[in-house]
């Protein structure tokens, strides 16, 4: 048994995930990203309870812990109750609080999700908002939407859901600063910032300085692929 396991099993999310896995397999056999992807819920289950560091450090390290969809089908089959996607979410915190998660592609991308997701939450309340879906990154939602995102405020000033403005209807609307306030106060005192700032320490860490990082944020933004940056 060593560090990284034992910072695993204290987790609350491993704790309630995990109670004796007796390597069934029936948790791969209904995970739908084990279909499409390199993954099997039931190796990253048979990894964490070898207790082996360099085994677990090692699965820190690929892309398998980020494939899982948090669909949690893998907890209402499994004959012990136990939930393969909370392990897998101790597992992600446990990545990003050591920098593992740069080491792969799908762990860099961890940087997207905090930009997004997370400034969007602490700014605005919301996890995505239309004006980050744009056309360019995302061509299959066709015509219609180019023109709404193009067209956004006054279509829906026509609508009479109207932008920005304080407890209107909608996801655009703005939550009153008091309410944010509150929203910050949580992600604050949950430990949610502190794993958002340790994403950018560990990307800058990895990539070698933060005119790197930017790089490549603005690789991402200009072609909706992080692939498209280059690790030196």
């Amino acid at each position: 048994m060593g560090k990284l396991f034992n910072q695993l099993k204290q987790d609350i999310l491993y704790q309630h995930g995990m109670n004796a896995c007796l390597n069934c397999g029936v948790c791969t056999a209904v995970c739908p990203a084990a279909e499409f992807n390199d993954y099997s819920p039931r190796e990253v289950m048979n990894i964490v309870q070898s207790e082996d560091d360099e085994l677990i450090e090692e699965l820190l390290k690929s892309d398998k812990i980020w494939y899982c969809g948090q669909c949690f089908s893998c907890k209402t089959r499994c004959p012990r109750g136990n939930s393969v996607a909370s392990v897998i979410l101790a597992l992600r915190r446990l990545a990003i609080r050591y920098g593992y998660f740069a080491e792969s592609e799908k762990g860099r991308q961890q940087l997207i999700a905090k930009r997004v997701f997370g400034e969007n939450m602490l700014k605005r309340g919301y996890t995505l908002l239309a004006q980050n879906i744009s056309p360019s990154h995302f061509p299959e939602l066709g015509e219609n939407w180019e023109y709404y995102y193009d067209h956004m405020q006054e279509m829906r000033e026509w609508w009479g859901v109207p932008m920005d403005l304080e407890n209107s209807p909608g996801s655009h609307r703005m939550i009153p600063e008091q309410d944010m306030e509150e929203v910050r106060t949580i992600y604050q005192k949950t430990g949610a910032v502190s794993l958002m700032d340790a994403v950018e320490k560990g990307m800058e860490k990895k990539l070698g300085s933060k005119a790197e990082v930017e790089k490549y944020w603005q690789t991402w933004l200009e072609t909706g692929d992080s692939r498209n940056y280059e690790i030196k």
